[in-house]
């Protein structure tokens, strides 16, 4: 079944949405989508590619969340051989490959501050620099970026270059969620109820019952369309009858009656540093004691109670200490304590 197929629905703000998608895809300017996951923010990207002058030019996908920042900008704008360890040969980024259609960079927001500066001046001048090169490279992109996250605010926190946002929201389409779309939750289900039923090989669509039709409009959906085509389908296939209209819909696939409890962290959570309970010291004596001794004598006692509150963790008690690992275990072998702290 073809994606687009899923890009459906009557309620008055998706078809807004979809309308602002349309007349910016004639448009050789930069498009951020924002939408909460599963609202269809790839499948937005994929309409304005489509539906632009570049439809016959790649669309290069890139998962700004998927990589680790050491790789995102090697994997945006290439690299030289040689240019870090691990890079034999040379490689063409994603800008390269999406030279004359359209770059499509989703989760934009989790993009590092230096990836950011590259990409505005890729945005802004055209020319991208593969890492470990000295000569920049002209290239035809347009770019299509989504995101969940308030970039303004990002912007104003110092978490994202106002001046990238600035380059970037031309347009900004807002996907509304699928809670807000009168009418459609209807429409989608029927669609993909028929889609999962001609799969399995059913000769007729029942369709939902009252009831089910019910709850399925009554649900939030907070993961959206992609929520609600995981729900329908799972219904259709575990209902065995397709004379009868669907009954049953099952809105959480881990429920059942021998649900496991969550399971507890193998380390139980340690106080704080700042709230460690140590013992005070003991009073002194009438007498005048040994200042080596004492301050040794008390050291042990509040190695002890640090030990003991952090169940005899050494990592733990370290940082409670405000010590390092190191300095904990020579504290530790100075007393003849490490045999009651083995890790």
């Amino acid at each position: 079944m073809d994606r687009d197929s899923q890009f459906i629905g009557q309620s008055s703000e998706f078809l807004d949405a979809v309308e602002r998608a349309s007349r910016a895809a004639a448009l050789n300017r930069p498009v951020l989508v924002i939408g909460e996951r599963g609202t269809g923010k790839e499948l937005v990207a994929e309409r304005l590619h489509r539906l632009s002058g570049r439809w016959s030019g790649p669309l290069v996908t890139l998962n700004c969340a998927a990589l680790p920042e050491t790789l995102i900008e090697a994997e945006l704008f290439g690299h030289e051989a040689g240019a870090f360890t691990g890079a034999t040969k040379a490689r063409i980024g994603r800008f390269e490959e999406a030279d004359g259609g359209t770059l499509f960079l989703d989760e934009l927001a989790t993009l590092s501050m230096g990836a950011q500066e590259r990409l505005l001046r890729a945005v802004e001048y055209g020319e991208v620099t593969r890492i470990g090169a000295s000569r920049a490279i002209r290239v035809d992109v347009r770019i299509v970026a989504a995101t969940n996250e308030h970039l303004p605010q990002l912007a104003e926190e110092g978490r994202f270059r106002p001046d990238l946002l600035d380059r970037l929201s031309f347009e900004v389409i807002t996907l509304p969620p699928l809670r807000v779309r009168e009418g459609d939750v209807p429409v989608l289900a029927e669609h993909f109820g028929k889609r999962m039923a001609s799969e399995i090989g059913w000769e007729r669509w029942p369709g939902f019952s009252a009831q089910a039709a019910r709850d399925l409009q009554g649900h939030d959906w907070p993961g959206n369309v992609r929520e609600l085509r995981n729900v329908v389908e799972r219904a259709v296939y575990r209902w065995e009858d397709e004379r009868r209209p669907i009954e049953t819909i099952s809105f959480d696939p881990f429920a059942s009656p021998w649900r496991l409890p969550p399971m507890k962290r193998a380390t139980e959570p340690v106080a704080e540093p700042a709230t460690l309970a140590l013992p005070a010291p003991a009073a002194p004596s009438a007498e005048c004691e040994d200042l080596r001794t004492a301050c040794h004598a008390y050291e042990r006692m509040l190695l002890e109670a640090a030990l003991a509150r952090c169940r005899y963790n050494q990592r733990h008690t370290a940082a409670a200490l405000k010590l390092s690992y190191d300095q904990l275990r020579h504290a530790l072998r100075r007393h003849d304590l490490l045999e009651k702290a083995p890790n």
